[in-house]
């Protein structure tokens, strides 16, 4: 929330009677002021680190599917973005911005630590690992959103009166330092999860740790320099004051409704017989700008996604590029990057050649703008969704069943199904087969017979298939006799850009097996499998013992969104082994590449939108009320994501389908703000002094938001 009254004759005496600061190397800053850049940086660090991995460790380690994740994902962001208002009345009526920070952030590391702990595997079953990560993810919102609005003001505080260059370079290092953060973690933390092994798997418990402890150094740092800080009295909420107004206003009009009152101009008027003329003008002026407020969310609505569907669709793309793999969560990083790039762009070459044009780009048109890049962008992630989904081969439904045939005889054999429609191919041994046979089945549970034909040889294999599943069958000679064996297939694609494999022992005794660190256990002999064990993407090495026999195997490369089957066997010397991988779902082919066109548009829309905005609302109101303009553009965000929630848990339709649906209810979104921006008188800062002196009392003008050409910087999504 925007700092309130602090060049207020109050603040004077306050700041009057302070023993002279320390400043920072010489300059003209005071030196606390590098406590609270360092405390915002490791906080931002903290939270959105934590965030970058937590759609995936809603559907890896609590095994929930894609729609419950999401929703799940954006009710804690719209809990972080409700809370400020809770923040901003603590400080402001009651303990005051330093403590506020200071108790809130506690509750913060607890969250932290509780969110950590839930993500230890050992820790309890799948019950006490939810109820722990949802209690730390309430805590985290309560923590973060209740000390967003104090921060920055905080670090306001801290700089005289007339030290405005000063504090407006000490808003864009402030913002830098979010953006550096959310930068940083958003690199780290996945590299955490997917590399770092523990517990047997995937480290979240360490993904989710590193921003807790970063949380530490944060309260830390920032308590650090309690002896320097400016540090003022609560004087009351002037959020509370406007509520109280309106409802005021609203109750008088009521109660006035059936008697022979004078009718007032505007439906705050009838606050005058209680509230001051200044505060119910003021007030006009703010209502103007949150009445434009009211389609905004829908824009958040599809930007928050970004870091849950997205994330979700590049799960199932190839994230290799050349040397290094992007893991899917990693992703996120470009909207960061291209925000630092895009501001620069747009504030020194695209609005000066614009205006150059005679265009007249006022902020409103320019938040329209941005409101439908964001719906292209959305079209362009429903096109690579389809492309993706159409590299996914169909499973089989009701009364369907796949069947493929692995020939590891040293022959060719011939099959052919018995019955009316039966087929017939010639299987060559140890190949790959192109697809699998879908065989029509008459109930749940049918039986199959196949006639195999081996070097002139008929023998008959009868096998019985489940309807909805799929199958390898084995064909192998014993002696001069062809065998069969049938093995239950992994039917749809690992989740979350993995890879699957199994081990098929082909040798005449049991067989331990060993992939990667990891121990398979052991693996009968004749043909038997093991489960399959499901790896992150990468070249994989393994052994096998057969007794006190040794033998390194190399699997290759195992891809993202493959599954499968290596067959082992050992020649019969017992001096080498010999290895067939069969790809039976092939790997993940679009590239994650593909989704940066969507990145780019997103991103350029965010700049349209949030940072103008941002502006355009600060420009709009008084200075006392600028608190009520930022508890209310948060408040968009919140409801921007209990939008995702409801859509994600009532829209059941593809994927590519409900971003269609949320680009063109963005567009039409977009078409209504541009009608009432049309509506809308936008005044300058003269203007709004005149229209609240007819008060008799005088104020100074509203400042300007100054530091908004870097801001920016200011990701109002990461304040």
């Amino acid at each position: 929330m925007a700092k309130q009254n602090t060049d207020s004759g109050t603040q004077d005496d306050l700041s009057s009677s302070r023993k002279k600061v320390p400043r920072l190397c010489g300059t003209n800053y005071p030196l606390s002021i590098l406590f609270v850049v360092v405390n915002e940086f490791c906080e931002r660090f903290s939270f959105y680190g934590m965030k970058a991995v937590l759609t995936l460790y809603f559907t890896n380690f609590l095994h929930w599917d894609n729609d419950q994740s999401t929703a799940i994902y954006h009710a804690f962001t719209g809990l972080a973005y409700f809370t400020p208002v809770m923040g901003a009345l603590i400080a402001d009526s009651w303990l005051g911005k330093f403590k506020t920070i200071s108790f809130l952030s506690i509750v913060y590391i607890i969250g932290h630590v509780v969110k950590s702990v839930g993500a230890i595997p050992t820790v309890g079953d799948q019950t006490v690992h939810v109820i722990l990560s949802m209690f730390g993810l309430f805590l985290i919102a309560v923590g973060t959103g209740g000390i967003k609005p104090c921060v920055a003001a905080f670090g306001g505080d801290q700089f005289e009166k007339e030290q405005t260059l000063e504090r407006r370079r000490f808003f864009s290092f402030f913002y830098l330092s979010i953006n550096i953060g959310s930068l940083m973690s958003t690199i780290i933390t996945p590299i955490l999860r997917a590399d770092v092994k523990c517990f047997g798997g995937e480290c979240y418990a360490l993904a989710f740790g590193v921003p807790a402890a970063l949380m530490v150094i944060a309260l830390v740092v920032f308590l650090s320099g309690s002896g320097m800080y400016k540090k003022f009295p609560p004087e009351g909420n002037i959020l509370v004051n406007v509520c109280k107004c309106i409802g005021f206003s609203i109750n008088n009009r009521w109660k006035c409704r059936s008697r022979n009152y004078p009718k007032r101009k505007h439906w705050l008027d009838w606050a005058s017989d209680k509230y001051p003329k200044q505060l119910i003008n003021e007030i006009k002026m703010v209502t103007r700008v949150l009445f434009l407020y009211i389609p905004l969310p829908m824009f958040w609505a599809l930007f928050d996604q970004m870091g849950s569907r997205w994330t979700l669709q590049a799960t199932g793309m190839d994230g290799s590029f050349g040397g290094f793999i992007i893991q899917p969560d990693q992703m996120q990083t470009i909207n960061a990057l291209l925000i630092v790039i895009f501001i620069p762009i747009f504030d020194m070459g695209i609005y000066p050649l614009i205006a150059k044009c005679k265009i007249n780009f006022t902020p409103l048109r320019r938040m329209t703008t941005g409101m439908v890049l964001a719906a292209v962008a959305f079209i362009a992630a429903a096109i690579v969704e389809l492309q993706v989904q159409g590299t996914v081969e169909p499973e089989p439904s009701v009364k369907e069943s796949y069947i493929q045939f692995l020939n590891l005889a040293d022959k060719n054999v011939s099959v052919t199904l018995q019955g009316q429609n039966g087929f017939q191919a010639t299987i060559t041994p140890f190949q790959d087969p192109d697809h699998y046979i879908k065989l029509q089945l008459d109930s749940k549970n049918q039986s199959f017979s196949f006639d195999l034909t081996y070097e002139g040889k008929s023998t008959l294999c009868q096998q019985t298939v489940s309807e909805t599943n799929a199958y390898s069958i084995l064909l192998y000679k014993e002696s001069t006799i062809l065998h069969c064996k049938m093995l239950q297939d992994e039917k749809s694609k690992p989740e979350k850009g993995k890879a699957t494999v199994r081990i098929v022992n082909a040798y005449g005794k049991d067989m331990n097996f060993t992939l990667g660190h990891e121990q398979l256990g052991t693996v009968d002999a004749n043909y038997s499998s093991s489960a399959y064990t499901v790896v992150t993407r990468g070249h994989y090495k393994g052994m096998c013992e057969v007794d006190a026999l040794k033998f390194d195997v190399d699997l290759g490369l195992l891809d993202f969104g493959a599954a499968y089957t290596i067959i082992v066997d050992i020649a019969p010397d017992e001096s080498s082994v010999k290895v067939w991988k069969t790809e039976d779902i092939s790997a993940n082919t679009i590239h994650l590449s593909w989704q940066i066109p969507q990145y780019v548009l997103m991103s350029a829309g965010e700049v349209l939108f949030s940072i103008t905005g941002l502006e355009f609302s600060y420009s709009q109101a008084p200075a006392n009320m600028k608190s009520v303009l930022q508890s209310g553009w948060l408040l968009t965000v919140a409801f921007g994501n209990v939008i995702v929630v409801i859509v994600a848990k009532t829209a059941l339709m593809a994927q590519w389908a409900e971003f269609v649906l949320f680009s063109c209810l963005l567009v039409a979104v977009s078409i209504i703000f541009s009608i009432m921006a049309y509506f809308y008188t936008t005044v300058d800062s003269e203007e709004l002094t005149l229209a609240i002196e007819d008060t008799d009392k005088e104020i100074s003008p509203p400042p300007v938001y100054d530091y908004i050409s870097f801001s920016a910087i200011n990701k109002q999504t990461r304040m």
